[in-house]
């Protein structure tokens, strides 16, 4: 028992250098920008989905495309629009002659079959398309003409939506929000970070990105990932994070009662889980702690919550909730 366990802390440990230098390596490409990194990372490495929120020129599509190559991903990228339809992105059968003039239907994969997928502005796109990327995100597989088909682990899906511009979108109904592991929010970047972009984008080399793990090394380590130990009191403070986050629960405070309108599901409880390990992992840690919690509230809440209409009159924000949340429920102080 004691060799296993030694075992698995050094897996853990060996992971922890690999995945420092995968995260360097983005950070090649991708200038500032860390906790978004950091954040993406993590919802890979847990096996989940991300929802990337920024206005445009930030980045985003680089930042897939440059995580498909150091995780060594196959990876594609899907602009939404309003008329794209299903077949667009899951693939259809054809119907194709032989030259002896039999027929056969064929099926031609759409370009979600793969390992990492960019849905760009994805709330362009109407329920219909919507619903199909749903039952992929969450089954991994697709059901074309009645047909189930498995995509190729892993599978992940990188989504972007601007947060701006809400003309002629649709909004992402609440249960596929609640398939997002984390919603990233992509900030401006601070002068001295838009200053180096400027001097590295700018010049006449681009930042060269080589792979640093494989598809197979990444399925491995989402697998080390459910090993790794979690602290009682780490547990607790998920617990009590996700259930005092419920209007109506009986562990809510007065003041959520009154402004948010519905809460979060068991999800978000084993979305921290899973991302308190990943962000551990990430750090080089052999376990996570409070802190991990704290860090990871409002990308794992946010999305899962709503205010209701008073609290929006108001001015109410669910950042500045969540932030509550976390100072009154952890005893963590509220991050800058």
């Amino acid at each position: 028992m004691v060799d296993q366990t030694d075992a698995a802390l050094d897996a853990i440990e060996q992971a922890g250098v690999k995945l420092g230098a995968a995260r360097a390596m983005v950070q090649r490409a991708i200038v500032g920008q860390r906790d978004v990194v950091d954040l993406s990372l993590a919802a890979i490495l847990s096996g989940g989905h991300g929802l990337l929120v920024g206005a445009p020129g930030l980045a985003k599509t680089l930042l897939v495309e440059t995580l498909g190559t150091v995780l060594g991903l196959n990876a594609n990228r899907i602009q939404f629009t309003p008329d794209l339809m299903p077949s667009d992105i899951l693939g259809a059968e054809v119907l194709e002659t032989a030259s002896d003039g039999t027929r056969a239907f064929r099926f031609i994969e759409g370009p979600i079959f793969c390992q990492l997928l960019m849905a760009d502005e994805i709330n362009r796109a109407g329920p219909r398309t919507q619903s199909a990327l749903l039952q992929a995100m969450q089954e991994k597989h697709v059901t074309v003409a009645g047909a189930r088909r498995d995509l190729s682990p892993p599978f992940h899906v990188l989504a972007t939506q601007n947060p701006i511009e809400q003309e002629g979108t649709y909004p992402l109904p609440e249960a596929q929000l609640d398939r997002f592991l984390f919603q990233i929010d992509v900030d401006y970047p601070d002068r001295d970070e838009e200053r180096a972009i400027l001097l590295a984008t700018t010049g006449s080399a681009n930042a060269h990105v080589e792979p640093v793990l494989s598809g197979a090394e990444l399925i491995a380590m989402q697998a080390l990932l459910r090993e790794m130990p979690v602290g009682e009191q780490v547990v607790e403070a998920i617990l009590d994070l996700v259930r005092s986050a419920r209007p109506g629960s009986g562990e809510a405070g007065a003041e959520l009662n009154e402004a948010v309108a519905w809460g979060p599901g068991p999800r978000a409880a084993q979305a921290l889980m899973l991302g308190v390990r990943a962000r551990a992992l990430l750090d080089g840690r052999l376990a996570p702690s409070i802190d991990d919690v704290s860090a990871l509230a409002k990308p794992v809440l946010v999305h899962r919550m709503a205010l209701n209409f008073g609290a929006r009159a108001e001015g109410a924000s669910l950042p500045s909730i969540i932030d509550g949340l976390v100072s009154r429920r952890l005893g963590q102080p509220v991050a800058a």
